[in-house]
């Protein structure tokens, strides 16, 4: 299997190009589309290591009242640095 010499970030690069591919051409079938399952987990399997400006901003929106989710991750698997899910 191809996808088997591949490592994690390798894996979890070619599942946002899957879903890139799916939402601007619906109707394209992907080549891996049978290995959605096994991109994805390895997106969500990734280190998510939010930096200090990330943090920061966070902060300061807290301070200026903006209740928010540091991190969020979508039911697509998407990981936002921040979100409201509620205003959804």
């Amino acid at each position: 299997e191809l996808l088997g010499v591949l490592n994690d970030t390798e894996r979890s690069q070619l599942y946002l190009v899957a879903v890139y591919v799916q939402l601007e051409w619906p109707h394209l079938i992907f080549p891996l589309s049978a290995q959605l399952h096994s991109l994805r987990t390895a997106y969500t399997r990734s280190d998510v290591t939010p930096s200090r400006f990330q943090r920061e901003v966070s902060t300061m929106l807290e301070r200026l009242g903006w209740s928010h989710t540091f991190e969020y991750e979508t039911a697509a698997g998407f990981s936002l640095d921040l979100a409201d899910p509620e205003s959804k």
